[in-house]
This record gives structure tokens, sequence and C-alpha cells, in this order.
């Protein structure tokens, strides 16, 4: 595991320390990955928004066999993806 420095003022300190004090979370490092997970599923909720608006749009077509397996197996590699990077 890689480590990290990071610099902060003086509220959002606070603010941190007081996560850590009310027991939400057992250390600092525990607090930034969570946040950092729920910037990932935001990012990933947004990225499927505009992709499903392109479809949307898109003219209608036909998806074969072939297009499934496609999309199983592109899915499958980003759910490989997600389970090293953890």
């Amino acid at each position: 595991m890689q480590s990290m420095n990071i610099s902060l003022p003086d509220p959002l300190k606070q603010f941190v320390d007081a996560q850590i004090a009310q027991g939400r979370y057992s250390s600092v490092s525990e607090y930034v990955r969570e946040l950092i997970r729920a910037d990932e599923k935001r990012k990933a909720a947004e990225w499927l928004d505009v992709k499903l608006m392109e479809g949307l749009s898109s003219e209608e077509a036909a998806l074969t066999a072939a297009d499934w397996d496609g999309i199983r197996k592109e899915a499958m590699a980003k759910i490989a993806q997600r389970k090293a990077k953890r």
C-alpha cells in the first residue's frame, strides 16, 4: 500500500478528527479511502448516465449474439480491474 501526505486547513482537519472521534471511522486513512471510493462510485454513475443518454438518443439497432458477448466480456473485464485495484 502506498502512503500519501495531504495538507488541510484547520477547519477541515477538525472536521476529519470529529468524524473519527464519533467512531464512524477508525483512522484518517479509512475516512479518506471511503471518500475516494464514494467519488469513484459517483463518477461511474455519471459515466453510466452519459452512456445511457447517448444510447437513448441514438438510432435503434438490433443487438446480435456477438454484440451481447462483447458487452459481457467488457463488463467482466471492468469487474476484474476493480477487484484487482482493491
